[in-house]
Parts: structure tokens; C-alpha cells; sequence
């Protein structure tokens, strides 16, 4: 067999392309996902997955991407495709990283293409036969975000939308327009889009209710039996008996379907970003007083982590790995001696600070033990952790300012909150992890020092005195004198 009929048997089989290609047998719902691509009916030009957390809609994403680019086109009219997700961050973390490493499991896309951190190109037509990374900025307008996925013109046209949950429907107006001006031509074009059914203001809910969208649903119900393999069923039905199948985030991120009410984001990128770069007085926070919020580390791969703030400004936090409660009690008591902290909030959820709030009350101090699934002070939460996290998002709107981090950004931004039975609630740690892959030591830490409203600062340690530095600094290590 030569090589123009191996390229037709793939265009027209991607599932036997899959195989031949990455040498992985897809999931049944990635078959369905696959077939659709390669149809040339009408009604599967507009493809949305309507997924659950963690099946492979990226990967999925990632091996249409490659299968377009090598089997579509023709003398004069090369492919041409274009990626987009929710933030440019998410992009290059996600499908563009899945991109690059389907590539890597092919000879023949190695030999073939470039892979850049913006582009993938052919090498033999690398201005006319490519895919394109696009972003939008997070305050542009409709008619700016209307535009991100313009400018590409050709017979054979992709479009790939990721983590569409959350995306603005305008995303999808020059993609639509392609789509008459691509059949005109009698060529062939598709939209494909991915994401957790999260919110109904996004691409993938307006999917979900057009007739012109061929939707798939992707599920973790351990009682469906078309359900991802992927999602352990044991896990998911300890998820559903411990919150239940009314809840929000089990109704999105593990049965796939949009939940009744809104899941929001805590932050957004931009929100977080701006805090990271914000630059206040030093009369901006000296007033108040100092804190540490203390996270300690339940073991495996977490970390305890002190996080110093006082009033508007968060410094630099403290790590620590596999320390046991003295050795983290003598870090926090250093603090209090080089920097004068006046509070400090330790996580004692489940017992694991016990040792350290043990250690410091040998000392002689006074640290305030905080559990996460307490009952809030302010009746609209939940319980404490909601109150604590959803009072440091308001602080960060409302002017504070954190060390530059791209953990903490990925923590921070990440966090989704419900309203459940009239409180606001924050999905719990375990859901976070899941969906990060570690845990939100950093963020937490920080979210502890709201364990109790701000007070002035006292005369017991004074200001933070520094007659050289006029301005808050991120970088400003509170610990480095230790």
C-alpha cells in the first residue's frame, strides 16, 4: 500500500489512525467522538463534549488536531486549524501540551510537522499547512472575543474549543461564519468543542440546547454502563454516597450533567494577576495586624506552608516537607521573633496540627486552632472553609496583593463555590485535588489568616519598620532573616 491510500484509510478511519499512530485502543465514547469527526454529515459539523472531570476530552481534542493536520488537504489547499481554551494559561497546560505529546508517539508526526509553544507547522508548507494557538484577553469586549478564532481561510478547516464550559458563546462566531463560507467551497470544516458542564452561560450549555450541535456526553456514573473507564468506579459511588446526587459538583464534574444551580469560579485569572502585580504604600497595611496561616501537611505529597500577611498585603509564604509538628511550631515562633506576628490560625482539621498547636502552647503561646468543616461566623457560609476562602476572594477584589507564584495562581483560580441550602459553599478539598492534582496547600494557608475578621495592629510588636522600603514589594520575603 503507498502512501496517499495509508493517508485516505486514516481521513476516513481516525479510530484505525489512533491505533496505528499512538498505538492506544480509544474508549467507546472516543470511538463515537472519532466518527463523528470523520463524517461528512451536516449534522456532525458542530461537535460539543459534554464531559465530566477526567476522561480524556483533551486527549481526544488533541488526536482530531493531528489527524486533520496529516490527512486533510490537497495541492493548493492546505489545512489549516486553530485552538482555543478558556485563558492562555489553560491552553498551553492543556490541549497544546496534549498536542506535543501525541507527537512524541509518533514517528511520522515527528518527521512531518514542527511543534512550537504557539504553532505546529508543516515543514515542507509551514506558512499555509498549520495549527495556531489563540487566546483572548479576559476584558475584552463580544466583539474582540467574537474575533479570536478569525482569520483562517482554506478548503479544509478545524477549529478545536477546550474547556468550553465557562467559554463566552461569542467565541464561536467567526468558526460559524467559516462554516458557509468552507461548504460554499465545497470543502470541509468542523467545530469541536470540550468541557465540564459547569455553567449556563458558556458555549457548551448553548451546545447542549441547539439542534445544530451533535453532542456527547461523557459520564462517571458508576450505574451507567456507557460510563468513562476511565473515572474509578469505586471512587465515584464514595463521592456520591458521601455528597449525594443532588449535589453540583457531582451532577457536573462526575455525571456530566449541568446542575440546577450555577457553579462559580472563585476567581478569575485576571483577578489574580492583577493582585500579583498590585504595588500599595506601606501606610496601605502597616496599620493592621500580622498573621501567619498555618496549613499543615497531611502526609504523601503535601506540604505545610506558613503564609505571612498583614492587612491588603500577602508576602512570601514558607514551605516545609515531611516536618513534624516541633520543627514547624520553632518556624512559626521564628517568625514571631523576626517579623512579629500577633495571630497565627493553624489548620487543625482532622487533628493533624494537634502536634504543632501542642508545641507552641509549650511555649508559651497562644495559636488558634481553626477546623475547616466548622461552623462559619458569619451565617451566609457553609461552614469555615467556605467563609475563610470566600473572604480572601473578596480581599483580592477588593485590593490585596500576593507574591507572584504560578501555583498559587493555578490554586486560586481553580476553586469553583455553589449556593446550597441558601449559604455560599466552596467544592471540598478532595474534589480540588482531583481536579488539580495536588492539593491547595498554598491557598489554604493563606486562607486561613481570615479565619477571624482583620483587627489594627497592637503595640506588642509594632510596624513593620523599613525606612528604605517605601512601597509593598511581592518578592518581600518575611522569612529570609531565618
Amino acid at each position: 500500500m503507498n502512501f496517499v491510500d495509508q493517508i485516505k484509510i486514516w481521513r476516513e478511519d481516525p479510530v484505525q489512525f489512533v491505533r496505528d499512530q499512538f498505538d492506544v485502543e480509544p474508549d467507546a465514547w472516543q470511538i463515537k467522538g472519532l466518527k463523528a469527526f470523520a463524517s461528512n454529515d451536516r449534522e456532525m459539523i458542530r461537535i460539543s463534549l459534554q464531559a465530566c472531570a477526567g476522561p480524556g476530552k483533551s486527549c481526544l481534542l488533541a488526536w482530531v488536531g493531528w489527524n486533520f493536520l496529516l490527512c486533510y488537504g490537497e495541492v493548493g489547499n492546505h489545512p489549516k486549524a486553530a485552538c482555543v481554551s478558556i485563558t492562555a494559561d489553560n491552553l498551553k497546560d492543556g490541549l497544546w501540551t496534549e498536542m506535543s505529546k501525541w507527537q512524541q508517539r509518533s514517528e511520522l508526526l515527528q518527521h512531518a510537522f514542527i511543534w512550537t509553544q504557539t504553532r505546529i507547522y508543516a515543514k515542507d508548507h509551514p506558512e499555509t499547512w498549520y495549527m495556531s494557538a489563540r487566546s483572548f484577553p479576559q476584558t475584552a469586549n463580544k466583539e474582540t472575543i467574537g474575533k479570536t478564532l478569525s482569520g483562517l481561510h482554506s478548503k479544509y478547516m478545524l477549529f478545536l474549543i477546550d474547556e468550553s464550559g465557562d467559554i463566552p458563546i461569542e467565541i464561536g462566531k467567526a468558526a460559524e461564519q467559516a462554516v458557509n463560507e468552507t461548504l460554499a467551497s465545497g470543502g470541509f470544516i468542523k467545530i469541536m468543542q470540550a468541557g465540564n458542564p459547569i455553567s449556563k452561560d458558556g458555549l457548551l450549555y448553548a451546545a447542549s440546547i441547539s439542534k445544530r450541535w451533535f453532542v456527547i456526553r461523557i459520564t462517571g456514573d458508576p450505574d451507567d454502563p456507557e460510563r468513562s473507564p476511565r473515572i474509578d468506579k469505586q471512587s465515584a459511588q464514595d463521592q456520591i454516597d458521601e455528597y449525594g446526587r443532588d449535589d453540583p459538583w457531582i451532577i457536573s464534574y462526575l455525571l456530566g450533567h449541568f446542575p440546577n444551580v450555577a457553579i462559580n469560579s472563585l476567581l478569575t485569572h485576571l483577578e489574580v494577576e492583577q493582585a500579583m502585580e498590585r504595588t500599595l504604600l506601606l501606610t496601605d497595611y502597616n496599620y493592621a495586624q500580622k498573621r501567619l496561616g498555618v496549613d499543615v501537611a497531611r502526609g504523601g505529597m503535601d506540604s505545610t506552608v506558613i503564609f505571612p500577611r498583614q492587612g491588603l498585603a500577602a508576602f512570601k509564604y514558607a514551605t516545609m516537607r515531611k516536618a513534624n509538628g516541633p520543627e514547624v511550631a520553632a518556624r512559626i515562633l521564628m517568625a514571631k521573633s523576626k517579623w512579629g506576628s500577633e495571630m497565627e490560625y493553624i489548620d487543625d482539621t482532622g487533628g493533624f496540627g494537634g502536634s504543632v498547636i501542642d508545641s507552641l502552647q509549650l511555649s508559651g503561646q497562644t495559636p488558634i486552632g481553626v477546623h475547616f468543616a466548622s461552623k462559619a461566623t458569619n451565617p451566609r457560609y457553609f461552614n469555615k472553609r467556605s467563609e475563610m476562602w470566600l473572604e480572601m476572594a473578596a480581599w483580592i477584589r477588593k485590593g490585596g496583593a500576593i507574591p507572584k507564584c504560578n501555583k498559587l495562581k493555578k490554586e486560586l483560580t481553580s476553586v469553583n463555590y455553589f449556593i446550597k441550602n441558601g449559604k455560599f459553599m466552596l467544592e471540598s478539598k478532595d474534589q480540588i485535588k482531583k481536579r488539580l492534582g495536588f492539593s491547595p496547600d498554598i491557598a489554604d494557608a493563606l486562607a486561613l489568616t481570615f479565619a477571624q475578621v482583620d483587627m489594627p495592629a497592637s503595640d506588642k510588636f509594632g510596624y513593620l519598620r523599613n525606612d528604605n522600603q517605601q512601597n509593598f514589594q511581592s518578592e518581600y520575603d518575611p522569612f529570609k532573616a531565618m
